[in-house]
């Protein structure tokens, strides 16, 4: 019989042991901080989180269930199936309302789009200073009132027979127009009280971006040769064109939920030459008391926008760039 003896136990380097220790606690650190920096991001957006449960995607969802119900507030919600989208289909009001809202919409974001580009261009020249200033709070004033107000003040202008717009025009030997009162010129009244109520919004966001725009990449340009116009068709423009893209995005969405503008000015009239659809959901469910066919109304505003903008996003990869 062969006897082995095992040797005395190895023992554990000194130290070795608190060195593990301490790694541990050193990648439990991060952890940690990971941790407790995730619950103090919760922390700071549960208000937030709140406010849009309760004041976006609460009032969303309801808008999809009512789209299946008829109510008129007086009475219980019946559900009445597909009914209000068959009825939406083959409502011939509905697509001149959508006509008109269009045609507006169309001539207001251009007009916020080139009429803003100019200005914004004219405030970052060699203006003097005191007027570049009496310039900004020009055209920041109108954006910061409310549309009602602005609305309300327009119709006193517009006014055929007491408006300042028809006694200068009379002045110079023209004859007055029934800005309000014309299926004509009702929907032009209203674009240029929105135009002229949102254009601030458009030329500060403008001025940001002609200011987030390189000098050195300008002062090439003029050294290469390339004037004014060439600079601007080849450098501010290109370098511009993503503030142009999310003006485009923003004024359109803005100009198809218009309400205030054309309830106050002309009240949709006359007939529905000024009427946008934002005011026939109101109507639909405040004036005529069908809630259940307004959601639905609502709800294809809400999909018409959502395809316009997933359009103008795949576009934008045409002309836009970033630098």
């Amino acid at each position: 019989m062969v006897i082995t003896s095992a040797g005395p136990p190895r023992s554990k380097r000194p130290g070795s042991g608190a060195r593990q220790q301490s790694a541990s606690a050193a990648r439990r650190g991060p952890d940690r901080r990971r941790r407790r920096d995730a619950l103090a991001a919760l922390g700071f957006l549960t208000p937030s989180l709140i406010g849009f449960a309760v004041f976006v995607f609460g009032p969303i969802l309801a808008v999809v269930v009512l789209s299946f119900f008829e109510w008129s507030l007086l009475s219980d919600p019946t559900f009445i199936g597909g009914d209000n989208f068959v009825r939406l289909i083959s409502d011939e009001r509905l697509r001149s309302v959508y006509g008109s809202t269009v045609y507006i919409a169309v001539f207001a974001v251009l007009l916020n789009i080139v009429l803003g580009l100019c200005l914004a261009l004219l405030l970052e020249s060699g203006l003097h200073r005191r007027i570049r200033t009496l310039f900004r709070l020009t055209y920041v004033f109108p954006y910061i009132v409310s549309a009602a107000a602005v609305a309300l003040i327009w119709r006193f202008l517009l006014s055929q027979d007491l408006g300042l717009v028809n006694y200068f025009l009379g002045f110079l030997g023209a004859d007055r127009i029934n800005w309000l009162g014309s299926s004509t010129w009702s929907p032009i009244s209203v674009i240029v009280v929105y135009t002229w109520k949102s254009l601030g919004f458009s030329i500060l966001v403008y001025i940001a971006g002609l200011q987030s725009i390189p000098a050195e990449v300008r002062e090439a340009a003029t050294v290469d040769g390339a004037g004014a116009w060439t600079s601007f068709w080849r450098i501010t423009l290109p370098l511009l064109s993503p503030t142009v893209f999310f003006l485009v995005v923003i004024n359109t969405i803005n100009a198809f939920q218009m309400f205030a503008e054309p309830l106050v000015l002309t009240n949709g009239g006359p007939g529905d030459s000024s009427r946008t659809v934002v005011m026939y959901i109101y109507e639909t469910a405040f004036n005529n008391f069908h809630l259940g066919y307004s959601s639905t109304v609502a709800l294809s505003l809400f999909v018409v926008l959502l395809i316009m903008t997933a359009i103008q996003f795949r576009l934008s990869r045409r002309w836009t760039f970033y630098s």
